[in-house]
């Protein structure tokens, strides 16, 4: 009888390999529309059978090696003789023990050769690999959602279940999972281990930190199969597809305006309600938007992180980073209907068109002068306040507009930028240049 099934088991040695699409914990179908059975539901093609002689007397679960039957037979007395010396926690088999114990010593042997990523166990890298080949074999019932992993899988379907087990005991939010409790409670510990060895920021979780990288290096691994955008995470893209679907599900209760997620809806509803969480230590200012804090901040560090690739200038703000690179396009689409003149920006054409309508809504409380522009009553209100906060850098002195310390320090750097078109004589200043001017005119 053996010597029958060794034969078999030889001429066995090419099986077929089934593309499965594992549904549920029952019957699942392929993605040509096969259907495929796992288990004991299992009725198609089946792998060469293995002799499993050895039987658990417990449970009647049968064994192909003594040594699988003494090992699980050590569930059933309960015994764990493998200790872990730096933690104390005991395994009932050597091999799990080795595999805890790379925990504590860090070491991660097995290495995906495609992106270069360590595991601490051989099975973590089989399914990290699953990740580039793009295979998502088990898919749920409820949603047709698909993914790499078995337990993956198990954890979604609680969600449809209603099972939430794992509750946080600090405001009661619950999970699915134990580990997303864990990187939960990290943020009422205000744990941040994660840090970016470029601009030094700390994040709660690795997996954070990983997608905020991808800033530094300017990866986008996802991308639109609609217009071709690539995106920093998953996260993006979807919201990114609603956009072409037309959906935007969440709406504010005040206007009706509606939204993607429902966390740009509690950002709008701080127009309605005023609310300014984000305020700034250096200044006191308050913002509405983080992002908008942190724009703000590089005012006080004279961070400037948007550099242009064509002439070298840095900005502080992507937006104006963005208007600045049409400088050299020379792109100009908003034009003014009364003039005809044309801007690169819609917010430049507005400020432009207040030449004509003649609109000063910013009014100085000292002398009550009324101004087209924010930024030109600030500068005038220095007059007042006697504050010159631009400083030059060579003699200190100090001046109340940032444009008259940039005319300044052409004194030091000899800089002419101002030429005239007529004998070709340059000039530091504009002024000065239109005083020249007037030599030629006969003004």
């Amino acid at each position: 009888m053996r010597h029958h099934m060794t034969a078999l088991l030889k001429n066995c040695n090419s099986a077929l390999t089934l593309a499965v699409v594992h549904v549920g914990s029952g019957s699942s179908q392929g993605l040509e529309g096969e259907q495929f059975f796992s288990g004991k539901n299992s009725k198609g093609l089946r792998s060469p059978p293995t002799l499993k002689p050895y039987k658990c007397d417990e449970c009647e679960l049968c064994f192909s090696k003594k040594s699988s039957l003494l090992t699980h037979q050590k569930i059933h007395t309960g015994e764990k003789p493998y200790q872990c010396l730096e933690c104390g926690t005991f395994f009932r088999e050597k091999a799990t023990l080795r595999n805890h114990e790379r925990i504590h010593t860090g070491e991660k042997p097995y290495k995906c050769w495609q992106c270069g990523k360590s595991f601490s166990q051989n099975s973590s890298l089989w399914c990290h690999r699953k990740t580039h080949a793009a295979i998502k074999s088990y898919k749920c019932f409820e949603c047709g959602k698909c993914y790499t992993q078995s337990s993956a899988l198990r954890s979604h379907e609680k969600i449809h279940a209603g099972i939430i087990p794992y509750k946080c005991f600090e405001c009661g939010k619950c999970f699915t999972q134990s580990s997303g409790l864990r990187s939960h409670q990290k943020t009422h510990r205000g744990e941040k281990n994660e840090k970016c060895p470029e601009c030094g920021k700390c994040f709660t979780l690795k997996s954070t930190l990983l997608v905020h990288q991808r800033r530094h290096t300017g990866e986008k691994p996802y991308e639109c199969p609609e217009c071709e955008k690539r995106f920093v995470n998953s996260s993006e893209l979807r919201n990114h597809q609603n956009w072409h679907k037309g959906e935007l599900p969440h709406r504010c209760g005040e206007c009706g305006k509606s939204f993607i997620t429902p966390a740009h809806v509690q950002i709008h509803q701080r127009i309605h309600t005023g609310e300014k969480p984000y305020k700034c230590g250096e200044c006191g200012k308050c913002f509405s938007q983080k992002q908008h804090l942190g724009s703000h901040q590089r005012i006080h560090t004279g961070e400037k992180p948007y550099k242009c690739m064509e002439c070298g200038k840095c900005f502080g703000h992507k937006g104006g980073f963005w208007i600045h690179q049409k400088t050299h396009i020379g792109e100009k689409p908003h034009q003014c209907n009364d003039c005809g003149r044309f801007f690169s920006t819609s917010s430049a054409l507005k400020s432009h068109v207040k030449i004509h309508t003649g609109e000063k809504n910013y009014k100085c409380f000292d002398c009550g002068r009324t101004f087209a522009h924010s930024s030109s009553l600030l500068s005038h209100s220095r007059i007042h306040t006697g504050e010159k906060p631009h400083k030059c850098s060579e003699c200190d002195q100090c001046f109340s507009r940032k444009d008259s310390l940039v005319s300044h320090q052409r004194n030091h750097t000899g800089e002419k930028p101002y030429k005239c078109l007529e004998c070709g004589k340059c000039f530091a200043h504009a002024s000065t240049l239109r005083m020249h001017m007037r030599n030629h005119s006969g003004e």
